[in-house]
C-alpha cells in the first residue's frame, strides 16, 4: 500500500470507531468467535506458511502459534463481558453522596507491527485482545515472513470488515508510512533498534506504545541443580524454532563446578531431541533468511565448538551449537544470538552471577535451574528482567493467566489474557455525585467549622 491509501486505511478506521460500532461487548465476542471458527478451518494452510517460511513442523505450528492463539481466542471470549463491566471502588466519605467507578474504554485505533520469528502468534495475539477491549486494528506483519503474512490476511479480511481490522503488507516503506500517521496505540514487537524508531515516531503524537524487544537472556544452572533434567529443558528451549525465539536461553552461565557434566548431558539431549544427524531430521526448522544465516554463522568461535557447528546453506540450516571456554568479549556475547548457539559461561559464585547479569543491559527473560530455594529466591528478587521460570525454559509465556512483557532495555508493557485487555484499555475514573445532597464544606467564604470537619475526613 502507497501513503495515500494507508492514510485513507488509518482515517477509515478513525471513523467507524467514533460511531461506537466496537464497544457492545456482544460485537467484540462476536468478532473473537468469527476469528477462532477462521483459525480452526485454515490450520492446514496455517502449517504450510510456517513451513515455508521457518520449516516448522505441524506439531510445533500448532504448539507455539495455532494453540496458543486458540487458547487465547477461547480466555477472551470467556472473560471480556467481566473485563468490560465498569468496576466500582469505594468513594471518600468527603464525596458523600457519590458513586466512584472506573469505566473501561478501547483507545480507538491501533497499530500492531508483528515479527517473523512467530509471526502467526505474535501477530494474532495482540490482535485478540486489542479486539476484545474494544479497538480498531491496523497489523502489519513482517516482510521476512510472506507467506504467513498472507494468510494472516487472508484470515483478517475473512473476520472483519476493513474499517475494523485490516493487514498492511510490505516492507520498510509500509512501515515509514503507517508510522507516519497518528495512532491511539502502538504495539510493537521486534528488535531494540527498530523499538527505538517506533517510540521515537510515536512521540510525534504522544501516542503510548507497548515494546516487546529481546536482549540476551541468561540461563543459570546453579550447582545443586538436576543436571539431566536441566539438560533436556534447556535444549528444548534454546533450539526451539532454531533458537529463533526471543526468550530463548541466549547463554548458560553455570557454576564452574558442574559445567563439564553440564555440557555432557546438554550434548547427550541434542542427540537424544534431534538425532545425530540433525540437518536431516524433517521436524527441525530452519533460519529465516540468508541474511541472518550469515550473521549467526559470523558467531560461531570453532575453536570454542564442542558440539555441533554443521549449516547447510542451501536450506539455511545451522545445527544446534555448543560454544565452551565462552567469554563475555566474545562476539557471540556482544548482541542477541537469535539462532541456534549455544555459549557455556561459568561462575564461581551465585553473587557474582548475580552482579553481572545486572550490570548488562536488563534481558527480556531468565531461568534459573536449582534445587536450592533460596537460590532461586535470591536471583529472581534481585535480578532485573521481563519474565521467566525456575527449573524450566519459555513456558512462561504460554498462558493467558499471567502478562507477558520486557522490562528496561527488553521492552515496557506486557500483554496476553487480563494484561492483554488492559494494555489495550484506558480506564476513565468517574465520580458520579448525587444531586439532593451537596455538603457546604468545600465553598468561600471558608468557615472554622469546615476547615475541623475537612481535617477529619483529610488524613
Amino acid at each position: 500500500m502507497n501513503e495515500t491509501a494507508i492514510k485513507e486505511l488509518t482515517q477509515r478506521q478513525r471513523s467507524f470507531f467514533l460511531t461506537g460500532a466496537t464497544l457492545p461487548v456482544s460485537v467484540r465476542i462476536e468478532a473473537l468467535q468469527k476469528l477462532k471458527r477462521s483459525i480452526q478451518a485454515h490450520e492446514e494452510e496455517i502449517n504450510q506458511a510456517l513451513k515455508a517460511d521457518l520449516g516448522k513442523s505441524p506439531f510445533e505450528s500448532y504448539m507455539c502459534e495455532t494453540g496458543l492463539v486458540l487458547s487465547e481466542l477461547s480466555y477472551m471470549i470467556r472473560h471480556t463481558p467481566s473485563y468490560a463491566k465498569e468496576k466500582t471502588v469505594r468513594t471518600p466519605l468527603a464525596q458523600f453522596c457519590s458513586r466512584s467507578y472506573k469505566k473501561p474504554s478501547p483507545y480507538g485505533v491501533v497499530l500492531i507491527m508483528s515479527p517473523w520469528n512467530y509471526p502467526f502468534l505474535l501477530s494474532i495475539d495482540p490482535l485478540i485482545d486489542a479486539i476484545a477491549a474494544g479497538n480498531t486494528v491496523i497489523i502489519k506483519p513482517s516482510a521476512y515472513s510472506p507467506h504467513t503474512s498472507r494468510i494472516i490476511e487472508r484470515i483478517v479480511s475473512e473476520c472483519f470488515d476493513r474499517s475494523h481490522a485490516a493487514v498492511v503488507t510490505g516492507g520498510r516503506a509500509e512501515n515509514t508510512c503507517l508510522l507516519n500517521e497518528h495512532f491511539d496505540y502502538i504495539f510493537f514487537t521486534g528488535s531494540q533498534h527498530v523499538g527505538r524508531e517506533v517510540m521515537e515516531k510515536a512521540s510525534r503524537f504522544l501516542t503510548p506504545v507497548t515494546l516487546e524487544l529481546g536482549g540476551k537472556s541468561p540461563c543459570i544452572v546453579e550447582k545443586t541443580a538436576n543436571l539431566r533434567l536441566a539438560a533436556r529443558r534447556i535444549v528444548f528451549g534454546k533450539y526451539l524454532n532454531c533458537g529463533q525465539t526471543c526468550v530463548a536461553p541466549d547463554y548458560i552461565y553455570c557454576d564452574r563446578e558442574i559445567k563439564d557434566e553440564l555440557i555432557r548431558q546438554i550434548k547427550k539431549q541434542i542427540k537424544r531431541q534431534y538425532s545425530s544427524s540433525p540437518l536431516e531430521n524433517k521436524n527441525y526448522g530452519k533460519i529465516i533468511n540468508e541474511k541472518h544465516f550469515s550473521r549467526i554463522l559470523g558467531l560461531i568461535d570453532s575453536q570454542k565448538v564442542v558440539h555441533g557447528g554443521e549449516s547447510n546453506p542451501d536450506t539455511l540450516q545451522i545445527a544446534p551449537t555448543v560454544m565452551d571456554n565462552v567469554t563475555f568479549e566474545d562476539a557471540v556475547m556482544q548482541e542477541e544470538i537469535f539462532g541456534p548457539l549455544m555459549p557455556v559461561l561459568t561462575y564461581d559464585s551465585l553473587d557474582e552471577a548475580i552482579q553481572k547479569i545486572n550490570s548488562m543491559a536488563h534481558p527480556l527473560a531468565l531461568y534459573i535451574f536449582t534445587s536450592d530455594r533460596a537460590a532461586a529466591d535470591k536471583v529472581t528478587s534481585r535480578c532485573g528482567y521481563g519474565g521467566g521460570c525456575v527449573n524450566d525454559t519459555i513456558i512462561h509465556l504460554a498462558t493467558s493467566e499471567m502478562g507477558f512483557g520486557g522490562f528496561g532495555e527488553s521492552g515496557m508493557g506486557s500483554y496476553h489474557g487480563k494484561e492483554g485487555f488492559d494494555t489495550f484499555t484506558h480506564y476513565k475514573s468517574i465520580v458520579d455525585k448525587k444531586t439532593w445532597l451537596d455538603l457546604p464544606m468545600r465553598y468561600q467564604p471558608y468557615r472554622k467549622i469546615n476547615e475541623k470537619l475537612l481535617r477529619k475526613f483529610l488524613k
